[in-house]
């Protein structure tokens, strides 16, 4: 399918010249013109049969494979269907579910999460009207296990995080609130018979003390056991659409101890205790908040009141055009994070974009910054993808970063390198798997569209990845070159296939 863009017709242009102002920040004008265009995008999808999840339905291996082998550069799951035959590079495919098969009516694909319990990896697979529940068992098959439906209006917009067994859900659909769920649930239940969770009586507690009962994203501090609901509009609001801080010492009784509406909306953010060389926040709580145009550095050591917390450092960057989502290289030693921009490649329009931009040809950058001083955040490189796609969610684990990047599916560089040379230079490509194959033969590999492709992943420890894509279904994945070796250890190069 030749794919252009063709998002913006309805869509007024916000400023004059290249790049927004701070007051069209600050007034959600950016943020509701980047929803626009993806709503708009899925909905002319969905109506073209796009998103019909039946064609896809019923995957099976081959009885003589544990695996569909990424060989060649390909993974056939279907051998002979260009459609169902994967681009990929050392990550083999183990399973595949619909949404309609992991439980959905009709929904798309959003944020995910896992949490491992008695030996055991269990998925949550964010979707349009809920979030459905799955095993992934020793072998890599995913096993619908149940769901957990909205708390409103069905909207794609949901996020997941956890902390310990507790799964914590935000949605965008206004009075959804924040839901609390038990994972350790999921250990009894049957697949056989699997348990659509009732949201009154299932649920281990909900989080309701938001403007509209809405939020953009959900972070955790699994450490100091608290939540925080980001973007929660609207902007006028007294928290800004800030941080907003949950407690859940008690899981059950979740309530706001404050929020930080300082820098106004945050995007997205990590919130860690602060280990590393900058000894005056040492032992401080930390989040790195990425705030549409600014990585927002906040020190939450005191997360109470109307103006909890204080911001330490507030830092733009050449190419910013929408500041989305990043990550720490290394929790326990806080020296550099990666952080990725979604307006940077000019999907939308190109003039949206700072013509500085270093992803402005479509080829999506992860920007680099040295963090060693919090008060003082430096960007020094970027890693440029060879891939023409958008950036979408990374996580970073024991040197490698994965990365959701839309239609050009997930991507696995090795940045380790990064501390000896902040420049990006030695940052590597190690592993991909390109979740759609329609826009393959473009020019670039791909085009720089969120219109298919995963939103997001989650890497467990035993090496399982789970791809959830906005179109299609999940992914289970491993990558066939590298091996973890468990907690506190890394990824080994040149690891035996499984």
């Amino acid at each position: 399918m030749k794919l252009t863009s063709t998002l913006t017709a309805a869509l007024l242009p916000l400023a004059e010249g290249a790049m927004f102002s701070k007051e069209q920040y600050a007034s959600g004008a950016v943020m509701n013109k980047m929803m626009a265009a993806k709503e708009a995008a899925w909905a002319r999808n969905k109506a073209a049969g796009h998103y019909d999840n039946k064609k896809w339905a019923g995957f099976k291996k081959a009885s003589n494979q544990t695996a569909v082998k990424c060989e060649n550069g390909f993974a056939a799951a279907v051998p002979g269907d260009a459609d169902q035959t994967y681009k990929c590079k050392d990550i083999d495919m183990y399973d595949f579910k619909t949404h309609e098969e992991l439980g959905s009516n009709g929904g798309e694909g959003s944020g995910s999460w896992g949490w491992s319990g008695e030996g055991r990896d269990f998925i949550a697979i964010g979707q349009t009207d809920g979030a459905a529940f799955a095993e992934v068992t020793s072998k890599g098959e995913l096993v619908y296990l149940g769901r957990l439906p909205a708390q409103a209006s069905p909207v794609i917009w949901r996020e997941i995080k956890a902390m310990g067994q507790y799964l914590v859900v935000g949605s965008e659909g206004e009075n959804h609130g924040v839901q609390i769920f038990d994972m350790k649930k999921l250990l009894d239940v049957d697949p056989a018979s699997p348990v659509v969770f009732d949201t009154a009586k299932d649920l281990t507690g909900l989080f309701t003390d938001l403007p509209i009962g809405r939020s953009h994203n959900v972070v955790v501090n699994e450490e100091l056991k608290y939540a925080v609901a980001v973007g929660a509009a609207p902007r006028t609001d007294k928290c800004a659409a800030g941080l907003i801080f949950i407690n859940m010492d008690d899981p059950t009784k979740p309530y706001s101890t404050g929020c930080s509406p300082q820098d106004g909306y945050v995007h997205d953010a990590q919130c860690i205790v602060y280990r590393g060389p900058d000894q005056k926040y040492n032992g401080r709580d930390i989040c790195y908040g990425y705030n549409e145009d600014t990585l927002t550095i906040y020190d939450v050591t005191n997360k109470t009141g109307p103006t909890a917390g204080t911001i330490i450092s507030r830092t733009p960057y050449k190419g910013a055009s929408y500041t989305h989502q990043g990550w720490v290289l290394d929790p326990n030693w806080q020296t550099h994070l990666l952080l990725d921009d979604e307006l940077d490649e000019g999907e939308i329009d190109p003039g949206d974009a700072d013509p500085e931009s270093p992803a402005i040809d479509g080829f999506p950058v992860t920007y680099i910054f040295d963090i060693t001083s919090l008060e003082k955040p430096v960007n020094t490189g970027f890693y440029k993808s060879s891939t023409r796609s958008v950036d979408h969610n990374q996580f970073v684990h024991n040197g490698l970063a994965f990365q959701s990047n839309y239609q050009a599916g997930l991507r696995v560089l090795d940045v380790s390198t990064i501390p000896e040379d902040p420049t990006g230079a030695g940052v590597e490509e190690i592993a991909y798997f390109d979740v759609f194959p329609g826009d393959d033969g473009e020019e670039g590999g791909g085009v720089a569209l969120w219109d298919f492709g995963t939103w997001s992943h989650y890497s467990f420890a035993s090496g399982w990845i789970v791809i959830n894509t906005i179109d299609r279904g999940a992914f289970v994945v491993k990558l066939s070159n590298f091996k973890y070796r468990g907690h506190g250890k890394r990824w080994i190069r040149g690891a035996t296939r499984h």
